[in-house]
């Protein structure tokens, strides 16, 4: 990918699985990344991600647990088809998800004149289970490093499109 890129870990350590995100970004972190490419742990954080999008990235790669009906473990690429448009989002910084970053980004840009990311992708794997708890369950777990994979391969091909990207753990 050309341009500033940041790679988001988002999720909740202690909501199980929703933990999926910030334990591939810290995987990420043994690996050399591209020039220009930053990784950050944002959490349950969506107001201050929302925020360092301002500094202007072309691409933004959000990396998070995402049921969508799957077996437990198996990791999707998905490319949002845009946001909900200035105006849409409601500023609660303690249920910040994706879209409401998204939504808020909107809306923050156009408040200040700067652009979105270009393009926006999210890496997100189907959780066992969210519930209140500390670590991730096995499936989850041996997803984080082809992950991490998934997240370099797309860093280093700017070709690569969802439909391509799609793998499944085994």
């Amino acid at each position: 990918m050309s341009g500033r890129t940041l790679v988001a870990g988002i999720g909740n350590v202690f909501l199980g699985d929703d933990g999926f995100g910030v334990e591939t970004v810290r995987a990420l972190s043994a690996h050399e990344l591209p020039d220009g490419v930053e990784v950050v742990d944002f959490g349950v954080r969506g107001v201050h991600l929302a925020y360092q999008l301002l500094d202007g990235y072309d691409t933004l790669v959000l990396v998070d647990a995402t049921a969508r009906g799957g077996e437990p473990g198996t990791l999707y690429v998905i490319e949002p088809d845009g946001g909900a448009g200035p105006g849409g989002a409601v500023l609660d910084g303690h249920h910040m998800s994706p879209d409401a970053v998204l939504a808020l980004l909107d809306t923050l840009c156009a408040g200040t004149g700067t652009a979105p990311p270009r393009r926006t992708l999210v890496v997100g794997c189907e959780p066992a289970s969210v519930e209140e708890g500390i670590g991730l369950s096995p499936p989850v777990a041996a997803a984080v490093p082809q992950a991490a994979r998934m997240v370099l391969d797309l860093l280093h091909d700017e070709t690569a499109t969802p439909s391509r990207a799609l793998r499944r753990t085994p």
